[in-house]
């Protein structure tokens, strides 16, 4: 498969914390990799380089062939690249369903349509269909159509993540960074919920890079561990063989089984 993501020599510093030592990752269309490691082992890091919150002091970013390095959030987004949040943000006064219109409106704006409110009829950019079309396929293939009239405060934990995670697709992204998806998400819905919102994601065409520090989500749904240690990538491989990497293991695996005991 093509690489549409390919992360080259990255390095960070935040005074004498290394956050990232020549991180390099080549991520393949339509792939689902997984980051793992354990807090401060500088997956937020990656992601938040890759999405531009923070700058390289060296190495580069190409995404599907350009350069993407120096680039604001706000372009990088443009170009397809998009994250969730570990805290789903959402505006908690709204509905469900009015948080949709909010960030189809904001896409239609970045377009040059004059919002959502404005020009009602307008193509969503990238789904070529009009606000409330687009709205209600996505709330669909999400499982959020009998929640569109709840305010998001009051929605229960999975499906306020459920609800962020679909507000992202509005922009149609080509490559999605999920931050823990299934954190805060009790043991008995996370595996339906990681099921719903991969099946949603990869049926609109993205390529999906998920942080998650349940070796049970990763083991079943990574097609590709990454796993991160003081700012460096020790293992690349598929989950079966990056999870019994001994690095991994002593690093990443135990704590991780030691923190959750």
């Amino acid at each position: 498969m093509p690489v549409i993501l390919d992360a080259r020599g990255l390095c960070k510093r935040f005074g004498a914390v290394t956050a990232a030592s020549e991180v390099s990752a080549a991520i393949e269309k339509d792939s689902v990799v997984g980051l793992i490691g354990t807090n401060g082992a500088g997956k937020t890091t990656f992601i938040n380089m890759i999405t531009g919150y923070l700058k390289p002091e060296r190495g580069t970013i190409q995404y599907d062939g350009r350069d993407i390095t120096a680039l604001a959030p706000r372009e990088v987004t443009r170009l397809g690249i998009c994250r969730s949040f570990q805290i789903p943000q959402l505006y908690g006064s709204l509905s469900v369903w009015e948080n949709m219109m909010v960030g189809i409106g904001i896409v239609l704006a970045n377009a040059g349509h004059g919002g959502f409110f404005s020009r009602r009829d307008a193509p969503v950019p990238g789904h070529g269909k009009s606000a409330v079309e687009v709205a209600e396929q996505i709330l669909g293939r999400f499982g959020l159509g009998d929640y569109r009239h709840r305010n998001a405060q009051v929605l229960p934990g999975g499906i306020r993540k459920l609800l962020d995670i679909a507000l992202t697709m509005v922009a149609k992204p080509r490559v999605l960074l999920l931050d823990e998806p299934t954190s805060g998400v009790s043991a008995q819905e996370k595996f339906g919920i990681m099921q719903m919102v991969l099946e949603a994601v990869r049926a609109e065409g993205a390529t999906v890079l998920f942080v998650e520090h349940d070796m049970e989500v990763v083991s079943r749904y990574a097609e590709r561990v990454l796993a991160f240690y003081d700012g460096r990538i020790i293992a690349d491989a598929a989950p079966q063989i990056a999870l019994a990497d001994p690095e991994v293991r002593r690093h990443v695996v135990g704590r991780t089984k030691a923190a959750h005991a």
